[in-house]
Formats: C-alpha cells, sequence, structure tokens
C-alpha cells in the first residue's frame, strides 16, 4: 500500500486553533490540488477527532473527477476509513452516508453493540490491537481489500501513529498565511512525539499555491 497524508497548517505549524475548530487556511487553488489527491485514491482516511470537529464527507468535489473515476471501473469516491481508538464515531457521520464505501478501525475492546451500531449505520468494521488500532494490521487488511493508495488526510494524532509505525511514503503539506498560536492547538503530528530515531523525510518538491507553498516530502 501506498499511503499519502496531506494537510494544511499555519506559518507555526498548527492544524487548527486550540478549540479544534475547522479553520479555513487554504485558498481555492490547493483546494483543487486536495480534491485531485482524492480522486487519484482508492480511500481517503481520517481519524475520529476529525470526524467530530468537521463532520467530512471525504468525497470528491469535482463531478469531472467522479466520472473519470467511474469511467475506469472505479466508484465515483474512494472509500472512507475511519481510525476509532475511542469508540467515538457518532452514527450519524456524513462519513456513514451511501456516497461511498466506509472503514471502520477499532481496537478489539470495542464493545460489541458499538460494532453492530457502526455495522447497521453502513460501515464495515475491522477491529484489531488490544487498546488502540493497530495500523499496520489495519491498513494490511484493507490492503488485502483492494486499497492500494490511501490518502491521509488527519489530524495529527493519526499522523503521528503512521509515522511512529513507518507506514507513511508521502507527506504533502500546505503552508498558509495564518499565525494560530497555542500550546494546545493540534500540530501535524501530535502523540507522544519522538525522542529519537526521528524520521527524515526528503525534500521532493515546493510549489507556491494561493498565498502559501506546498511541500513535498518523501520518506
Amino acid at each position: 500500500m501506498h499511503v499519502v497524508v496531506n494537510a494544511a497548517m499555519s506559518v507555526d505549524g498548527k492544524l487548527s486553533s486550540r478549540r479544534r475548530e475547522q479553520i479555513a487556511i487554504s485558498g481555492p487553488d490547493d483546494f483543487d490540488r486536495v480534491d485531485q489527491l482524492r480522486a487519484d485514491s482508492d480511500a481517503v482516511m481520517v481519524g475520529v477527532g476529525t470526524v467530530l470537529a468537521d463532520d467530512p464527507s471525504l468525497t470528491v468535489d469535482d463531478p469531472d473527477r467522479r466520472a473519470a473515476r467511474a469511467e475506469r471501473g472505479d466508484p465515483p469516491n474512494p472509500a472512507r476509513v475511519v481510525a476509532d481508538s475511542r469508540i467515538r464515531t457518532p452514527p450519524d457521520a456524513s462519513v456513514l452516508d451511501d456516497s461511498a464505501q466506509t472503514y471502520l478501525l477499532v481496537s478489539e475492546a470495542a464493545p460489541p453493540d458499538f460494532i453492530e451500531e457502526m455495522e447497521d449505520a453502513g460501515a464495515y468494521v475491522i477491529a484489531a490491537g488490544q487498546d488502540r488500532v493497530d495500523l499496520t494490521t489495519t491498513l494490511a487488511k484493507l490492503e488485502g481489500d483492494g486499497i492500494d493508495q490511501l490518502m491521509v488526510e488527519g489530524g495529527g494524532e493519526l499522523i503521528f501513529g503512521l509515522l511512529d509505525e513507518a507506514l507513511v511514503d508521502e507527506l504533502f503539506v500546505y503552508i498558509g498565511p495564518k499565525v494560530i498560536g497555542g500550546r494546545d492547538a493540534p500540530t501535524l503530528a501530535d502523540g507522544d512525539g519522538f525522542i529519537e530515531d526521528f524520521p527524515e523525510p526528503e525534500l521532493a518538491g515546493v510549489e507556491r499555491v494561493d498565498d502559501g507553498v506546498v511541500l513535498h516530502w518523501q520518506l
């Protein structure tokens, strides 16, 4: 599986404010770039915190791109994947609508009634890991289900977990002209943080987009 992480952050490295509310950081050209990345992917993944904060649909916006996917034999929208170690996904979340297949990744501690509720809402539930989602195992299961390119859109806890397991192949970061600040505001890679064996991505490209820049890194 090829894993591509895409994120937009402020000049000071924040994904949103300390309230963890959605903030417009990029502009229309970057939105279009992200839409193309979605259209090129077999699935789009987020953590449950992103679902709770933004209620995203994770679908392709451009109808021509959806049509192009259908013409090559793919569903109009990529599958959606939600990592939810703390069983917080609401049954009425937009990612559970019928726009695309949705996978919900949970730990083996997830209660059977929660799994049943999610399955009734339309999700395909994959359980792995004792207390937290085992990302290596669940991504391998997704690959076995035909997902060859996975796009990850956040948040910081999920991105850190993927980096920690050395599962990221490419990283696109849009840096927009905004300073957010706040010691409790989410960053690109939250979680416990590294104290040694730091990942060292190789810079593959820099492009000016809207009023910011996109950095392309390879790992």
